[in-house]
């Protein structure tokens, strides 16, 4: 009887902390873009770029656990929909700071604009209001956290989406070397798709909120 009634218990246990696992590791990638962004330093950037890297393979590795544990259970603590919106939101997220690291490297970006390290520190704010909010999930004893970050979160995107596409209307307009003007504006791009993804992350938030609360 005891194995029967484990079977149907919603596993928590199995699925919580792996989806603070993910947030946490979202919100350290995004820290360390920050770092390579705001170094001068070419050496530190190089080494910071490679802790991304293996940060996102981690992300990888959380994200495939948590598919195998939804493919494993029954019965889970949300919509299996809403889990698998939120991790692969998640794995987006430290795709495209991934992607915008790997960038600056690959197109041996040395100069780092102020735009780059406003989108970060943005993206920064963000992650850390998506980690609070899931760390919420646990009990949902103060769903009033998981809203405002929700909130926080959409603004913060909507401040992105703006500085963004201010820089590359600059860049249009000033930078008269073809090649810098593109690898200026896939970086600023990359990045920003990064905050969008944080918003798809607060969209499934929010539909666990109004499903659970």
């Amino acid at each position: 009887m005891t194995s029967i009634f484990s079977f149907f218990t919603p596993k928590d246990k199995a699925f919580q902390p792996l989806f603070e696992q993910a947030s946490s590791n979202v919100l350290l990638i995004a820290e360390k873009l920050l770092e390579t962004v705001s170094t001068k330093d070419l050496d530190q950037r190089r080494e910071l770029i490679k802790e991304i890297e293996r940060l996102e393979h981690v992300g990888d590795d959380i994200t495939h656990t948590i598919f195998i544990e939804l493919s494993k259970n029954f019965i889970t603590p949300f919509d299996r929909e809403d889990i698998h919106s939120l991790v692969s939101a998640l794995d987006d997220i430290a795709d495209y700071v991934h992607a915008t690291a790997s960038n600056i490297e690959l197109y041996n970006v040395v100069v780092i604009s102020e735009t780059m390290i406003k989108l970060a520190e943005i993206l920064v704010e963000m992650c850390r209001d998506l980690d609070k909010a899931v760390r919420e999930l646990r009990s949902f004893k103060n769903i009033r956290v998981i809203a405002d970050a929700c909130v926080r979160i959409n603004s913060g995107e909507n401040q992105a989406d703006y500085v963004t596409n201010i820089a590359i209307a600059r860049l249009f307009e000033f930078e008269k070397d073809a090649i810098e003007l593109i690898r200026q504006k896939e970086i600023l791009q990359t990045l920003e798709i990064a905050t969008d993804k944080c918003e798809d992350a607060a969209n499934v938030l929010e539909s666990i909120l109004v499903k659970n609360a």
